[in-house]
């Protein structure tokens, strides 16, 4: 068991790893309490998204191609209250929590719906295809242009 060095260069900002910045430490189970003393290396087969493709070809293709043919539909308005200066999805609009939401969740005391207002959460059912629609229009909100 040993501590590994990962690293992740930004595309933009402080674009090195000197005294750990970008960098963080994978520390396995038993391994020793230790700083890593791997070093970096250049990858020989980098990860380019192109190279990216199906574990298994041919799968079954899930949902209906068409818009609104998937098995659950969830349409997103997104407006602006100008009284209150403040963005709304579906008419409701955020109130951050004073405890962290994960923390309350991982705590066990109370489910994510409990911890927001009606319209904040969405229960997805598992094996499931589902479209999320958002129309543009609100300010802020998405823009649809023709080109």
């Amino acid at each position: 068991m040993s501590n590994y060095w990962i690293r992740a260069l930004p595309s933009s900002g402080t674009r090195n790893f000197e005294h750990g910045l970008n960098s963080a430490i994978l520390r396995y189970h038993g391994a020793h309490p230790e700083d890593p003393i791997t070093t970096q290396i250049i990858p020989s087969q980098p990860l380019f998204e192109t190279n990216l493709h199906p574990l298994e070809e041919n799968l079954e293709v899930l949902g209906k191609p068409y818009s609104g043919g998937a098995d659950v539909n969830i349409n997103i308005d997104i407006g602006f209250d100008h009284a209150a200066i403040h963005y709304t999805l579906n008419g409701a609009f955020f109130t951050p929590p004073t405890i962290p939401v994960l923390l309350q969740i991982l705590s066990g005391s109370r489910t994510s719906q409990e911890l927001f207002p009606p319209g904040d959460v969405y229960v997805l059912p598992p094996n499931k295809v589902v479209e999320i629609s958002m129309p543009a229009g609100a300010i802020g909100g998405p823009v649809c242009r023709n080109q």
